[in-house]
């Protein structure tokens, strides 16, 4: 033990001596993954691992892989005490809830935390160093995904020929790649931008099965005449119309290119789906179409009741079945506010919200599509399904767990000498404005 001790952190050639520069690292977890992880680790130039933490009081004390194992209740002295860089969640198998909760707990102490994917992301259930990656911001949500119902994702897509419009964008990707998967006989993939299109077109043709067949369309869903055309020649069954200007400040400097896109593109291509017997019509949504308070939202429940409208008017005359989804934020769309936080964070700051007391809802992409494909499946034509998003997210305590989570501070009143401030620059416009008034 003491020529191990001499040779390996004292000999010039020492592996531990050429670690003393690599970044310290506390391992949450001590079971199957943290092993294989320690392991990992203990070959790789980037970390040192100091020790375990877990919230088994009976594995404390003990040592595994040579690390002592600590429990959480200590993570702030050993953080002190080892001068520790970064925490690596090494809890796989937890759920979104717990994984939310440990978080939390680590949030307070201004240091990065890294993660796991979970154990169906774990390619054989081997860990690897390449497996450690930043947190995902999915888990400061705490909410669980709901399960698919398979019945219900295959009666509008199995062995029919689908049609996706805004297909290269957030939603309208991700549509895509999960229609695909529920084996369609043909995916029509219709799209305004030329990159976007060639995007999405060159992901799915990675992915995509010998049986069936990809067809990209470049075109604007105000083109009646070439929408009709696509659905007559290629016998679409589906429609998912998620094609629509969404970014609230841009429609509102932009109102009539907005209400162009979101209604009339709405309208045409419902009238082009029912003039070629299109039996299903799935219209992507907004929350922000309840009660609209902005040019976007108000567009999109105009669209809405475009819909509505046609139901009841072709109710005894075509089988077309039109159903509207409205769900809130998508994490990691584009103009979500995760992205540009990190972007902010990166930038070393400040990171920017609305209002101190402004709320979201969140979704991932993957659920949030998941779930349009069910709900356009179910009930009567004309009907609006609101997707269950959980409990608000307070923008500002998001803003500031990021900030925490990734080693640095939130400059405030009360931290003076942090690193990040976080500003709200509409809502003192607006404060000033009232003021002068």
């Amino acid at each position: 033990m003491i020529a191990r001790w001499i040779i390996l952190y004292n000999f010039p050639g020492g592996e531990q001596k050429a670690k003393r520069q690599s970044e310290r690292v506390l391992i949450y977890g001590a079971g199957s993954a943290g092993r294989q992880l320690a392991t990992a680790l203990y070959h790789s130039e980037e970390f040192l691992s100091i020790a375990y933490v877990d919230d088994d009081e009976n594995l404390s004390g003990l040592d595994v892989n040579g690390l002592r194992v600590y429990t959480s209740s200590e993570i702030t002295a050993l953080v002190e005490r080892y001068d520790v860089d970064s925490i690596l969640l090494a809890i796989p198998s937890a759920s979104r809830v717990r994984r939310q909760s440990v978080v939390d707990s680590l949030s307070n102490l201004q240091i990065r935390i890294l993660t796991l994917p979970g154990l169906s992301d774990l390619a054989g259930g081997k860990v690897t160093i390449s497996d450690v990656r930043e947190i995902d911001i999915a888990d400061l949500l705490g909410r669980e995904e709901v399960k698919p119902h398979q019945t219900l994702l295959d009666r509008c897509i199995r062995n029919q020929n689908v049609l996706i419009t805004g297909a290269g964008g957030s939603i309208g990707s991700e549509l895509c790649r999960q229609i695909i998967a529920q084996q369609p006989t043909t995916v029509v993939i219709y799209e305004l931008t030329e990159f976007a299109l060639y995007s999405i077109e060159r992901e799915l043709r990675l992915i995509l099965p010998e049986d069936i067949q990809l067809i990209p369309i470049l075109g604007n869903v105000l083109d009646k005449a070439l929408l009709e055309q696509v659905m007559n020649g290629y016998a679409i069954d589906t429609v998912y119309h998620a094609a629509a200007y969404k970014h609230v400040p841009l429609v509102e400097a932009n109102i009539l290119s907005g209400i162009r896109n979101n209604l009339l593109g709405t309208w045409y291509t419902a009238e082009a789906a029912i003039n070629c017997g299109v039996k299903n019509f799935v219209l992507i949504s907004t929350d922000k179409a309840v009660r609209p308070t902005n040019v976007m939202g108000a567009s999109k429940r105009f669209a809405e009741l475009v819909l509505q409208g046609l139901a009841l008017r072709e109710k005894d005359t075509s089988a077309i079945r039109f159903a509207m989804v409205r769900f809130g934020n998508v994490l990691g769309s584009s103009g979500s506010v995760i992205p540009l936080f990190k972007q902010q964070i990166q930038d070393g700051g400040p990171v920017t919200v609305t209002h101190p007391e402004i709320t979201r809802y969140f979704m991932t992409i993957p659920e949030a599509a998941c779930l349009v494909l069910q709900a356009g499946s179910m009930g009567c034509s004309g009907d609006v399904f609101v997707l269950d998003m959980g409990e608000p997210v307070k923008i500002k305590s998001l803003a500031k767990k990021m900030i925490n989570l990734s080693g640095h501070s939130v400059k405030d009143d009360a931290n003076p000498d942090g690193e990040i401030e976080i500003v709200f620059p509409v809502y003192v416009t607006v404060k000033n404005s009232m003021k002068s008034c």
